[in-house]
């Protein structure tokens, strides 16, 4: 059975959240007050993300200039080498930056891969704005890119999708997808609901669960559904 990859970015490619980081260092302190609302529900990503970006205050060359410097797991690229030779499709799904996220792909040798992020824009005067093209209203985590919608719309002809993840953006596509691989709090949220995972900490964990999971009788199910999967969590 053919496989779908989709792929978070912030905490799982990158090892820390890079909005944050971009935040940390060019936007003023209220931008926490916008979190906090997030993290409390009153709003959601999208919105969290769209206030945030227009608190940065950095030129282009300001921003590239830090981004390259952000840290990525290792083993990243050798879990693509290790699709790539499987034919298994990968994508990258992000509720972050679509700058930062291209930047860095392309940095590492990557920048052929697939992204679905929000899209930041430079209008001058060390100013940004943000737009979210993968956006949808009915998204249930009410983020700037719906992972589950953008897994809908990709291309038709592989029968599984799994997911890589770590946090709360992936909980829309976690619920959607045929397995995960999880840590943080996406891994809680799989173990909560009970949906079938294998817990990871780096890619080079996650090479290894590909493997597993390559290895396991699969049907193809209902998009969303869990009735014909192997229920697989923490040992």
């Amino acid at each position: 059975m053919t496989w779908r990859v989709f792929i978070d970015f912030d905490g799982t490619i990158a090892v820390p959240d890079t909005t944050d980081l971009i935040l940390e260092r060019f936007a003023d302190s209220e931008w926490l007050d916008v979190e906090a609302l997030w993290k409390a529900g009153f709003i959601g990503s999208r919105e969290c993300m769209a206030r945030q970006v227009g608190m940065i205050r950095a030129t282009e060359a300001e921003l590239d200039g830090f981004i390259a410097d952000v840290t990525i797991d290792r083993h990243f690229s050798g879990f693509v080498a290790d699709c790539v030779a499987r034919g298994l499709p990968v994508k990258i799904v992000s509720d972050g930056l679509d700058r930062v996220v291209k930047s860095v792909l392309a940095r590492i040798g990557h920048g052929d891969l697939p992204v679905a992020a929000n899209a930041l824009t430079y209008i001058g005067d060390s100013r940004w704005q943000l737009a979210s093209p993968f956006a949808d209203a009915d998204c249930r985590s009410a983020s700037g890119t719906c992972k589950c919608a953008v897994a809908a719309l990709s291309p038709p002809g592989f029968g599984l999708n799994l997911l890589i993840g770590d946090g709360r953006s992936d909980h829309c596509l976690a619920q959607e997808a045929d397995f995960v691989f999880a840590k943080d709090s996406l891994l809680g949220h799989c173990v909560d609901t009970g949906l079938p995972h294998l817990p990871f900490t780096t890619f080079a964990q996650a090479r290894k669960n590909l493997e597993t999971l390559l290895d396991m009788p699969f049907e193809i199910p209902a998009m969303g559904s869990t009735a014909a999967q192997p229920q697989f969590g923490i040992a």
